[in-house]
């Protein structure tokens, strides 16, 4: 029997449509951008988006600091791909 993989979680989701956003935006871009950005794929996809959508993709581009970074230093709002998630 082979096991079907782990559901990924609500952050983990959110951190693979960051990355999908930042890739499709050149690699990097202001984080406003980008949380416009997500709330537009979500309703595209007929997602709900949720009014504290822009509180979780900040969360998870913390939480997934393997794959993002800030190339401006802390307190920019400048982010950065830096690997394509796996």
């Amino acid at each position: 029997m082979s096991q079907t993989p782990a559901k990924p979680s609500f952050l983990e989701t959110i951190a693979r449509d960051v990355a999908m956003v930042l890739k499709s935006l050149g690699g990097s871009a202001h984080q406003d951008t980008v949380i416009d950005c997500v709330a537009a794929l979500h309703r595209t996809r007929g997602e709900p988006v949720a009014h504290d959508l822009g509180q979780a993709i900040v969360e998870a581009f913390e939480q997934f600091s393997e794959w993002f970074t800030r190339p401006f230093g802390d307190g920019s709002k400048r982010w950065a791909l830096i690997a394509d998630p796996t």
